[in-house]
């Protein structure tokens, strides 16, 4: 592999790590938003309420995920 090369794929990998990392916050936090809202009526309040810790679950997995650094 040449420098352009190997660069590339870097440059590919830390993307494609900090991507994801995003959409999970990103994903998470619309979550919260929405069992947040979802609660203010007494109607959807169970879903509401479980809509809201599922996001804060993917929020924090989505901050606090371990670097998977498995290079060969």
């Amino acid at each position: 592999m040449n420098l352009v090369t190997r660069s590339a794929h870097h440059a590919g990998e830390v993307v494609g790590r900090v991507l994801g990392r995003a959409a999970a916050v990103i994903v998470g936090f619309v979550m919260i938003v929405l069992g947040v809202g979802m609660t203010a009526t007494i109607v959807m309040l169970p879903a509401g309420i479980v809509t809201l810790l599922l996001g804060v679950l993917v929020f924090i997995g989505g901050i606090f995920a371990p670097q998977d650094r498995s290079e060969a």
